[in-house]
């Protein structure tokens, strides 16, 4: 058997009721022998169309249905279909999947609905012999094989005419059958449609049932409109009057209102005019804020300048007193340093007391710096007392001229700007105050 997944369809086909006509089955041997290929040559009339899954099966003589084949190969699509022309074809079955016995068996053409289309005389599996051979010479071997072929002929006119008629037969079956099975669907459609009509028709009554009731209902309520309508005729012309009455009220109304418009728009214009007012009240109200914090300013620069004016005469005092007491020491200074300057005298006055002179050393100068000695630490002393700064409190040295430090007093006695920073003396306060009332314009 060839080796192929795919099994043959198949059908529960008789052999009585087979097409065996529609394909022949050409140079078929008496035996085969076992062990080598067998090529079968079969011939597609033109009353069969060759499709793709026919196929020719090798059966066992006396089968019943297709389904007791032995082998089977898939028969080849031929080049072209045939028309009017048959067409030759062969298939090659290998040795392999052949029959080992020596019983009878035959090639069948059977087409993918499963029916037989074509079978081939019996043949065997089996060795050629001598006996064989002188039988196939006898002439009444070959009288007896032609009647036989004779006999098949008409066998296959017979089946062919049958086949003929059971085709005609089956098409008028099939007509006869679309026709039942249109008219079956035509019944079904009609019951749908009956039974729809129904449901419509069960409904309309229905409907109608409901529509009389309200056709009841709307006549009690037609009634009941007119009615209504009596009443609301005379409740139109009622609300007619009203209306005549409302619209000669309105009419005194928007009189009225223009009126008020006018009024308001005057109102309008004077608080226009009042605003205006209110804006440049406010205008001066700032200027006049503006002026009087300039003035307070001004007022406490003022102040300030009295008490640094005040400070500074103080100061100028002081500064008087400090010279003068100043000038005491200095001529006190100078007389020391005169009396120091003559050896073995003693100053008349207290502050030599204070810090006695000891005796020069040996090898010293008689008459040295004064000022090396405690006589100089003396002077120092009081020379830096009268260098100190009455404002800040700086101390200046002695070789510092007066001018100097008169002038850093000096600075302590300068104005200055609280607004720009700008430096003024004390004596120029007209200046000051000019320049204050620049800023103040600004």
């Amino acid at each position: 058997m060839e080796d192929s997944s795919d099994e043959p369809p198949t059908s529960a086909v008789l052999l009585d009721s087979c097409l065996f006509s529609q394909v022949i089955f050409n140079n078929v041997e008496k035996f085969y022998i076992p062990g080598g290929d067998v090529t079968c040559h079969y011939t597609l009339t033109q009353n069969i169309t060759p499709r793709g899954k026919d196929w020719v099966g090798i059966f066992r003589v006396g089968w019943k249905t297709i389904r007791e084949y032995y082998t089977f190969l898939w028969a080849p699509l031929p080049a072209a279909a045939p028309s009017d022309s048959v067409v030759q074809q062969q298939i090659q079955f290998k040795a392999y999947y052949l029959p080992k016995d020596d019983e009878y068996y035959q090639f069948c053409y059977v087409d993918q609905d499963g029916v037989v289309r074509g079978a081939s005389v019996p043949f065997q599996f089996r060795a050629e012999t001598e006996d064989d051979i002188l039988v196939v010479t006898t002439q009444g071997e070959v009288e007896e094989i032609e009647l036989q072929n004779k006999n098949l002929h008409k066998e296959n006119e017979e089946l062919k005419a049958s086949c003929a008629n059971l085709q005609k037969q089956n098409m008028e079956l099939q007509e006869e059958l679309k026709k039942t099975q249109e008219l079956q669907k035509s019944l079904e459609s009609l019951r749908s449609n009956m039974e729809n009509l129904e449901q419509e028709l069960n409904s309309l009554k229905m409907e109608n049932k409901h529509l009389k009731e309200q056709g009841d209902c709307r006549e009690a309520e037609l009634h009941q409109l007119q009615e209504q309508m009596q009443s609301v005729t005379s409740e139109k012309e009622r609300l007619e009057n009203r209306l005549k009455t409302a619209l000669d009220h309105m009419d005194q109304l928007q009189s009225q209102v223009l009126n008020y418009e006018k009024e308001v728009e005057n109102l309008s214009h004077m608080d226009h005019d009042k605003t205006e007012q209110l804006e440049t009240l406010k205008e001066e109200n700032h200027q006049l804020r503006l002026s009087t914090a300039q003035q307070q300013q001004t007022h406490d620069l003022l102040k300030e300048l009295e008490e640094q004016k005040n400070l500074f005469h103080i100061l100028q005092a002081e500064k008087n007193e400090a010279e003068e007491e100043n000038r005491k020491l200095r001529g006190e200074n100078d007389a020391l340093l005169r009396h120091l300057s003559q050896p073995g005298e003693v100053p008349p006055f207290s502050a030599a007391s204070q810090a006695p002179i000891p005796p020069p050393e040996a090898g010293s100068l008689l008459f040295g710096n004064p000022y090396c000695a405690a006589g100089g630490s003396l002077g120092a002393g009081v020379e830096a007392s009268l260098r100190k700064c009455p404002m800040c409190g700086d101390v200046f040295p002695e070789d510092v001229e007066t001018s100097e430090y008169e002038a850093h007093v000096q600075n302590h006695l300068v104005v200055k700007c609280p607004i720009c920073s700008e430096s003024f003396e004390e004596s120029n306060k007209q200046v000051f105050d000019d320049h204050l009332f620049c800023h103040g314009l600004e």
